[in-house]
């Protein structure tokens, strides 16, 4: 191998991948090797955190979100992701919290138990050998392969990009027993990130506590060394439970040293690791419970950052601690404030969001970094940061998301390529989360786990609606507390629609009140509710003009749709709905009476199931699910789902009075007197009055009577038919009794009349 010398006067270095070994700078004249359109000062793109996972910007603006199947659940998901964008051109979404800013404070958030992570003697985690392997040897500039063999040439601990010319060095630069600022001894090499190595040290001026020394890639680098010091400036003023606390800044032989917090245990890297090795080597992902109980573990951290006005950047499970019964949040070296649009930015390939390179971050890309985190450690994704970089597997091949549904669209919508078509804010990924993890909970374990939600009301199911498919008993809308109107409308919760749309055109004549988007979706609601659907699509049309984004419209075109006998139509509506607010109840309720009004009962009680599952409190979802399974000829589940209605249960006699009226339609149609007792057993418990009562069980007598006198029932004396035996005398008794009764009750003469010759005419006859 012919060795070209530098060129350059006063330097005696060598060219080695187009650059000098020395100074560092491409070579003079015509001697330029590779990459040297330049010296290494020239202009270079910002710098994204290097390792084994990391690119430069230039290269992250490409992909698309949600690669779906064929299957429908996922086209109609896809959908609802993508309207923004198309409808307003790509502008910027205006950002409105409609959430409660509540945050999970317990790992786990009480529904899932995720065990304690011991925390060793610092020391245990101190390297042996610490060396960073070649495949993980990456330009901290642009992201090129650095110090790699080739051909004979063993591959180089420090030099020059062959690339851009900027300098590497991956051997540690503190040794072992230093003592850097006169006050932190050196223990050893903990890991090596995208700011160089990571040191654990022993504070000796405060009883000889670990601490970690995070310095920087190139003391020599601008960028880096600007980096270091904001982190310093700001971070040590960051307190949170569930970030890593930051100590000190020192300085040693002109390079900078954060001094923070070490932070024992495991990471969820680490984690993921563990179970692999322990499942010979095969991927072993977390379960769903388990991860979204980690990431509502940890994202207060991040919300305390947003709302302190930073950005993370570089969410990923490496970067987050499980030690003891706690998270935290740790490698701070990609904070940055929001408002900050010159510094460098660091990210992760495989977790960064697509839009970084011409947009920059963002919360939204932040939140984009911990959806992606949750995909990681749930799927077996080998090539997420390849082929899946900025997408996710096809719905009909991963089972985990037939199986949480809700999941793979809170994945869909979190991960989205148009930053506002995601979550806007750490307390609606939060609210979502929350809710997806209740579902799967109750799904695993079979155990309701029901929460008062912060969009919707509870059910609405009211006797007078039976067992009927009733679009008025699906929950309403709460409006968005942060609205400043929303006083006002919160006085007109339950008042005629008619009289609420007449306070409301008073109050803005009057100026009193402004003319919200909350005002407006309440005078789409009082139309609706008037029968007035023109004018609520007209009121609809113009807040999604004004708002592309707002999801409560397709709510409302859902239950327009509904009302209207169109199911198939409402069930895509819904379908936007259920893929913006994943964790929510209520759109599941919605999308499954249009699934049942478009004729797909399996569809429906898939969704009524899932609903009833995660809270029983759902009557109206207990009704559709019985329904359905009718439908399909389950009866006898459809009769379990309606006795699992408690009896204290408004809702007790409806479900009675179904259940009767099915197994007395069985009774006919199979000529078992079975289901007639059944169906009589089921008149008697209702708590319905003795009228009603009376009439249910002259239907119910006749059509034995009518079936014993034609042959085709059998009398059965073991059975009891209200009080009397199952035969044909005993069944004319007991029919004449409630005929005699009901006549009593009725202040009519000529129905009082009719009832009795009617009574007359069917007791059993006497021998006197």
């Amino acid at each position: 191998m012919s060795v070209v010398a530098c060129g350059r006067p006063g330097c005696g270095g060598t060219i080695v991948d187009g650059y000098c070994d020395t100074c560092g700078l491409a070579p003079a004249g015509p001697a330029a090797g590779p990459g040297s359109a330049g010296p290494a000062t020239a202009a270079a793109p910002s710098p994204v955190a290097t390792g084994s996972s990391t690119t430069p910007l230039a290269t992250t603006a490409t992909g698309s979100t949600g690669s779906v199947a064929s299957a429908r659940v996922s086209a109609r998901a896809a959908s609802s992701v993508s309207r923004g964008s198309q409808a307003a051109g790509g502008s910027r979404r205006t950002v409105r919290s409609d959430t409660s800013r509540h945050a999970a404070a317990r790992l786990g958030a009480g529904l899932v138990a995720i065990p304690a992570v011991p925390v060793d003697d610092a020391r245990k985690a101190v390297m042996a050998d610490p060396q960073v392997a070649e495949e993980k040897r990456f330009c901290w500039k642009c992201a090129a392969a650095v110090g790699r063999t080739k051909g004979d040439r063993a591959g180089r601990t420090r030099g020059f990009c062959p690339n851009c010319g900027a300098a590497f060095n991956f051997d540690p630069q503190l040794g072992v027993g230093l003592r850097v600022g006169g006050q932190y001894e050196v223990l050893g090499c903990l890991a090596h990130g995208g700011f160089g190595w990571i040191y654990l040290a022993a504070d000796r001026n405060v009883s000889d506590r670990p601490v970690v020394l995070k310095g920087v890639l190139n003391q020599g680098d601008a960028d880096a060394v600007d980096a270091a010091i904001a982190e310093k400036r700001f971070l040590a003023e960051l307190e949170h439970g569930n970030i890593v606390e930051i100590y000190n800044f020192v300085e040693h032989e002109g390079a900078g040293y954060i001094v923070m917090e070490f932070v024992g245990g495991k990471s969820l890297k680490q984690v993921l690791k563990e179970r692999m090795a322990a499942n010979a080597g095969r991927a072993a992902p977390l379960p769903v419970d388990i991860a979204i109980g980690y990431l509502l573990g940890i994202l207060p951290a991040l919300g305390f950052l947003h709302r302190r006005g930073y950005l993370y950047c570089d969410f990923k499970p490496d970067n987050v601690m499980h030690s003891g019964e706690d998270l935290k949040l740790i490698d701070l070296g990609g904070v940055r404030r929001i408002d900050d649009h010159d510094a460098a930015i660091y990210g992760t390939v495989g977790f960064q969001a697509p839009e970084i390179a011409t947009d920059g971050p963002s919360v939204s890309s932040d939140l984009y970094t911990v959806v992606r985190t949750l995909a990681v450690l749930t799927l077996d994704l080998p090539g997420y940061q390849r082929e899946f970089r900025h997408s996710l597997p096809e719905l009909a091949g991963e089972p985990l998301f037939a199986r949480y549904e809700s999941f793979y669209r809170l994945l869909l919508k979190g991960t989205a390529t148009n930053p506002d078509d995601r979550f806007q804010s750490v307390e609606e990924l939060s609210d979502q989360l929350l809710g997806v993890l209740r579902e799967v909970v109750a799904t695993d374990s079979g155990q309701p786990r029901p929460a008062v939600s912060t969009r919707y009301t509870a059910d609405r199911w009211h006797p007078s609606s039976g067992a009927r498919l009733s679009g008025r008993d699906l929950p309403d809308l709460k409006p968005n507390s942060e609205d400043p109107a929303e006083p006002f409308l919160a006085e007109l919760v339950g008042v005629d629609p008619a009289r609420a749309l007449q306070e409301i055109d008073a109050e803005l004549t009057g100026r009193r009140v402004a003319d919200t988007p909350e005002v407006r979706l309440r005078q789409a609601q009082a139309h609706f509710e008037l029968g007035d659907h023109d004018v609520a699509r007209r009121v609809l049309a113009e807040v999604r003009a004004a708002d592309p984004w707002e999801w409560r419209v397709s709510w409302f075109e859902g239950l327009l749709l509904l009302a209207e006998g169109d199911g198939a139509a409402a069930v895509t509506e819904f379908d936007r709905v259920r893929t913006d607010v994943p964790g929510e109840p209520a759109p599941k309720l919605a999308a499954a009476m249009a699934a049942e009004l478009s004729g797909d009962p399996v569809e429906a009680a898939a969704l009524y199931r899932l609903v009833v599952t995660v809270d029983p409190g759902f009557v109206t979802a207990v009704f559709g699910l019985a329904r359905c399974q009718a439908a399909t000829g389950e009866l006898d589940a459809a009769i379990a789902s309606l006795a699992a209605i408690p009896a204290s249960s408004a809702a007790r006699a409806a479900a009675l009075e179904q259940t009767a009226a099915w197994l007395l339609h069985r009774s006919a149609a199979r000529n078992d007197l079975g289901d007639a007792a059944g169906a009589a057993s089921a008149v008697e418990q209702a708590a319905v009055d003795a009228r009603r009562r009376g009439e249910l069980a002259v239907e119910l007598l006749e059509q034995v009577l009518g079936g014993m006198s034609s042959g085709a029932l059998r009398p059965e004396p073991s059975l009891k038919l209200f009080g009397q035996a199952a035969t044909e005398v005993g069944v004319r008794r007991a029919l004449e009794q409630t005929l005699r009764e009901l006549a009593r009750s009725t202040p009519e003469r000529s129905e009082r009349v009719r009832l009795v010759d009617r009574a007359n005419q069917v007791r059993p006859r006497t021998l006197w």
